[in-house]
């Protein structure tokens, strides 16, 4: 009976331990929510494929939520208010959101140089250089981003936009060149081309001319978290980082199931794969890699870059002249994760 009884005991004793056990590592799991900038784009496969590859479930982190966006200030504001942990918005804007004292910090350069470009339909309004835009009709809205690079493309490249007629077009800007209501656009070569040769004619029917081919020395998006994260939960940043890195050198290495994972994460893009692709082909082809990311890593950031990206700003006096961004973005956390040199 004793040993009837010892046995039961001890059973009961392992089960319930078990359970314990269990529950605290349940428990262990950070709970984060993610914040993008836009509607889901290819550069945004790096989230869904470590959600789903479960690269963030290795790192101890539980992500909730990748949460569609309305645009990188947004994004930047509700990290920076703790309505998300971790976000993904254009870095450029994020040196606008700190000297107007948003505390948000990046951690990753997505796209080492611009992704930011004039284009045209090509069969009306031919360019293979800036100068080629002269006497053409610009569609763009005065603000944000787009308005930022047009006039530091036009200052870089001799050109002066009041010279130009000027459209006022809200974004996206794809319509209003389609049906030539204006000629040349601003526009991002890894998320409005795509869309555009898909109605123009295909690759190849559009004329593009890569603002970081004529000048525009700028880093593009990327991560991004708040200062008070960096501060009261360093590994928890860390762990994230690494997740992100890891699923960056996946979507590299296999874009195609890379756009497969984000199109079963988000079953209303089914059927535009191709788009999706031609998005991230883009930036693999054009943007993620630099000579830093061949010497630190891929998502390196450098001071020099990062510097350079500010003086554009000033330069079309988006920023103060007398704006450090010194302490905008921490490299420490892409080091540590051991970024494959691309």
């Amino acid at each position: 009976m004793m040993t009837r009884r010892w046995s039961s005991w001890w059973s009961a004793l392992v089960a319930g331990t078990a359970l314990a056990v269990a529950g605290v590592g349940a428990q262990a799991a950070d709970q984060v929510s993610v914040q993008l900038d836009w509607l889901v784009r290819g550069d945004h496969a790096m989230f869904f494929v470590a959600r789903d590859n479960g690269y963030f479930k290795e790192q101890g982190i539980d992500v909730t939520a990748i949460r569609k966006g309305t645009g990188s200030v947004d994004a930047l504001k509700l990290v920076a208010n703790g309505n998300a942990e971790f976000g993904f918005a254009d870095l450029p804007t994020l040196l606008v959101g700190r000297s107007q004292h948003l505390p948000v910090v990046a951690l990753v350069a997505v796209n080492q140089e611009s992704p930011l470009a004039m284009i045209s339909i090509k069969s009306k309004h031919p360019m293979s250089k800036p100068a080629d835009m002269k006497g053409m009709n610009v569609g763009v809205h005065p603000s944000g981003s787009t308005y930022v690079f047009l006039k530091s493309f036009f200052a870089k490249n001799g050109l002066n936009l009041a010279d130009f007629k000027q459209s006022t077009v809200a974004p996206p800007y794809e319509n209003m060149l389609l049906l030539g209501r204006v000629d040349v656009v601003p526009g991002y070569i890894d998320a409005e081309v795509p869309e555009l040769e898909a109605h123009a004619g295909g690759p190849g029917s559009l004329s593009i001319l890569l603002g970081a081919d004529y000048g525009y020395d700028a880093y593009g998006s990327g991560l991004f978290t708040s200062g008070k994260m960096i501060a009261e939960k360093p590994d928890l940043v860390q762990r994230f980082v690494n997740a992100y890195i890891k699923a960056f050198e996946f979507v590299v290495d296999d874009p195609k199931q890379a756009i497969d994972i984000v199109v079963k994460a988000n079953p209303e893009y089914k059927g535009k794969e191709a788009t999706l692709m031609a998005q991230l082909q883009a930036d693999i082809r054009s943007t993620f890699f630099s000579a830093y990311t061949k010497q630190d890593g891929i998502g390196a950031i450098s001071d020099k870059q990062w510097n350079a990206t500010a003086q554009v700003l000033k330069d079309q006096a988006v920023l103060p002249a007398d704006f450090s961004p010194a302490g905008g973005f921490n490299s420490t956390f892409v080091e540590k994760a051991g970024a494959p040199k691309r």
